[in-house]
């Protein structure tokens, strides 16, 4: 099992709220989400969190937050992701490599699981989730309609994307 999705946390796989969710009162998982997780786990994918987290960095919450909120994810979806990441990184305080539009995360997964970035997919709701993938040469899909870009695919929720994913309909929406 050398392939992997690779998921964006908020926006993805928890609601977006429009600004920093880090308190359990207010991690709400999407629908679809841990059915979604089965079925790309049942054909033998990966699956690996990768989300920017630079509220910590900001002094808005502590890594004890986000692992909370994690182990409710985890919870939520059977215990199904193979590895959270998590860059505490911002720019305005301190620079890294983990964080997206940096591939860090990725690259650690990689090597972690010895994934073969060609069989991979990068499910995200910015396109700094996918700049991450492209680095790699991981396709990517876009999540949701509030990223101002232009980009296919796209579509509304990580159902979706499960669903181009599995029907190997990816490569005929892509470019």
């Amino acid at each position: 099992m050398n392939q992997a999705v690779f998921l964006d946390r908020d926006g993805v796989l928890n609601d977006e709220l429009g600004d920093y969710v880090w308190t359990p009162e207010r991690f709400r998982i999407s629908a679809g989400v841990p059915a979604s997780l089965a079925r790309l786990k049942a054909a033998g994918y990966h699956l690996v969190v990768v989300t920017n987290q630079a509220g910590i960095a900001k002094g808005l919450y502590t890594r004890a937050d986000v692992l909370a909120c994690h182990e409710l994810l985890q919870q939520a979806c059977g215990y199904q992701l193979d590895a959270l990441y998590f860059s505490e990184s911002h720019p305005s305080v301190s620079e890294s490599i983990f964080r997206k539009p940096d591939s860090g995360m990725l690259e650690k997964a990689v090597a972690r699981f010895r994934l073969d970035p060609a069989r991979c997919w990068i499910v995200g709701d910015r396109a700094r989730d996918l700049e991450a993938g492209a680095r790699l040469g991981v396709p990517g899909i876009l999540v949701g309609h509030t990223e101002p870009v232009n980009y296919a695919p796209r579509v509304a929720n990580l159902v979706e994307a499960t669903d181009l994913i599995l029907n190997g309909l990816v490569a005929s929406t892509a470019g």
